[in-house]
């Protein structure tokens, strides 16, 4: 148990050497005794080897490791994953700084502070419980999980690693694909002295050289265009094993970026880039210019002995893929900004993401701030995954509670969108999924009025709902409106994007969901109940059932919370096969 989440971290930017920290480390509760808990699994999860689920919203870290005799003469850099909700470091007694925010990681510096002689480095966590205006996401908190609410995470929940690297290094390289030019931009900085440097980017595909360009002399920052397909129009043709990123035909480009100084070779980072577009036109998406129908699940990214954090590599592949098996082309990540492990795979086999954030409950200045903040972070870090065709930056009016009558909370609402859109033209932008919204490249709305099983009442109401573009914009969901006053259709392509919700959990009094059945058999009918209203629309562009797996309390799943599928996986497929849009009305 000593190392665990072995795996490396940062799967779009590799580095060859580094020092995996996971593991054994101190552990304490505000000024207590100190214990063992294992990184990086939160202390509320069983894996971490405490599984308490207590109100503490101070706790602290330590750990003691020596490091490589080689890397001496080096830079050495520390990095966290993610630590939720703030984090101070200390290396050796020696403050080093800090991060606020639990979403994403953050990396820092700490070569001055090492002895080489053994190395003490202490997180200090604060976590408010209690705070609704932090982007919280589904951590409940109150002590206790209901309903959609969640356990709490607090603290290191993603792996914690360190590497050496020399003064003069690659930082950063971001990948811009235009499949109409047939080009990738490729912005890059680095450290170097210019007149001493080269930047080489060697790219491939299917091991098979691509381009190679060498940079001389290049700026601190600055970018170049490469031609990739050559100005070959069938290589955006998946007929002709065409190198267009997407769910049927997930290609990779390589690229090993290598940073010379003079004859040397001063830093070496393996990366990759997907030729993908994202776009809408006449009330549809388009994938690579093609009409493409999102069959989405809903995915809170929860397991049950180790709550947010995956035990093992291996578990993202197989939500994947499991999904993948049900008919599903991607998932909406629900209230949760994925481990970038989980995108890697996406990534490799081929799924389309929706990426959101944790939402803060309460609007206040110290909430947009925060809000604003992590959403900078988790596009710069996820930017080049080409799983990801669309950000979420509110979700059901969480956040803006009274956004359908508050200008202010319609103003961030619209901020939020065009910085998300100044920041990153190549993907799609939801303004506020479910309800209420404003400024929307999609209109995604939430409805959870099928009825129970037995209610033909009911289920003549949910079809009718679903029927055509007015009544699915003109009908009230959750007593809300789904568009703002102010702000009306203007063609943009209707989504489904919650729905269903079906709870199904054998001996299981604590079971919730939006509406129960007893059996499998009852699930599937249920589930091709609903997905013949959705088929029978000719409005809808796509959608995204409620949910992947069981979470707790809420057992609407189509999988156990240890991913066992309720009922057989070709099962759902063929349901989800039937629907199969090329053409929407507007």
């Amino acid at each position: 148990m000593e190392e665990l989440r072995n795996e490396y971290p940062r799967p779009q930017f590799m580095r060859k050497e580094w020092k995996n920290l996971n593991g054994k480390w101190d552990f304490r509760f505000g000024h207590e005794n100190w214990q063992e808990i294992i990184v990086p699994f939160v202390f509320q999860s069983r894996l971490s080897g405490i599984g308490s689920n207590r109100m503490c919203d101070r706790v602290t870290y330590r750990k003691t490791c020596r490091l490589p005799e080689e890397w001496k003469g080096k830079e050495i850099l520390l990095h966290f994953g993610a630590v939720d909700y703030e984090c101070k470091v200390f290396v050796n007694g020696r403050y080093q700084g800090k991060h606020e925010g639990g979403n994403v990681g953050f990396s820092m510096n700490i070569t001055e502070a090492l002895t080489w002689e053994g190395e003490e480095i202490v997180a200090e966590v604060f976590d408010p419980c209690k705070d609704e205006t932090i982007p919280r996401g589904k951590q409940y908190w109150l002590q206790e999980p209901d309903s959609i609410w969640y356990t709490r995470t607090t603290g290191i929940w993603q792996t914690v690693w360190m590497e050496p690297v020399n003064s003069d290094r690659i930082q950063c390289l971001k990948y811009t694909p235009d499949i109409d030019n047939g080009t990738v931009r490729i912005d890059y900085s680095h450290t170097g002295n210019k007149s001493d440097c080269t930047l080489e980017l060697d790219i491939s595909m299917d091991e098979e050289e691509v381009a190679r360009v060498s940079v001389s002399h290049p700026e601190m920052a600055g970018n170049i265009t490469v031609d990739v397909f050559h100005n070959q129009i069938f290589r955006t043709s998946t007929h002709h094993g065409g190198w267009c990123w997407s769910p049927d035909n997930p290609k990779l480009f390589k690229v090993k970026a290598v940073l010379r100084r003079g004859k040397e070779t001063a830093d070496e980072v393996e990366s990759y880039f997907g030729m993908r577009k994202i776009h809408t036109d006449q009330g549809m998406v388009y994938l690579n210019n093609r009409p493409f129908y999102q069959k989405l699940i809903l995915d809170q990214g929860y397991w049950k002995d180790s709550l947010m954090t995956a035990r093992c590599d291996e578990d993202f592949k197989k939500d994947i893929l499991l999904a993948k098996e049900m008919g599903f082309n991607g998932c909406r990540k629900h209230q949760k900004t994925e481990d970038p492990r989980f995108l890697y795979w996406a990534d490799r086999l081929g799924y389309i993401v929706w990426e959101e954030i944790g939402a803060c409950v309460q609007f206040s200045d110290e909430a947009v701030r925060r809000t604003i903040d992590e959403w900078m972070e988790v596009v710069e870090r996820d930017y080049n995954h080409p799983c990801i065709v669309t950000w979420v930056p509110l979700n059901e009016s969480w956040g803006v509670p009274f956004i359908s009558v508050d200008r202010r909370q319609q103003e961030f609402s619209q901020t939020l969108y065009h910085l998300l859109k100044s920041f990153d033209s190549t993907r799609l932008v939801v303004g506020n999924d479910g309800w209420e919204m404003t400024e929307t490249d999609l209109c995604a709305i939430h409805n959870y009025d099928h009825g129970e099983k037995n209610d033909e009442k009911a289920h003549a109401k949910f079809r009718e709902s679903l029927s055509c573009r007015e009544e699915l914009l003109y009908t009230y969901t959750a007593g809300r409106k789904i568009f703002v006053d102010g702000w009306k259709d203007r063609g943009q392509p209707v989504l489904l994007t919650e729905f269903g919700g079906i709870s199904f959990a054998e001996q299981d009094d604590k079971a919730w969901g939006y509406t129960c059945i007893r059996d499998g058999a009852e699930l599937e009918k249920e589930y091709e109940r609903i997905l013949d209203a959705i088929c029978a629309s000719d409005s809808i562009a796509g959608f995204c059932y409620t949910q992947l797996a069981d979470v707790e309390q809420e057992t609407n799943g189509l999988l156990t919370c240890d991913r066992v599928p309720k009922i057989r996986t070709e099962i759902i497929r063929k349901i989800n096969d039937r629907v199969n849009k090329k053409r929407i009305r507007i």
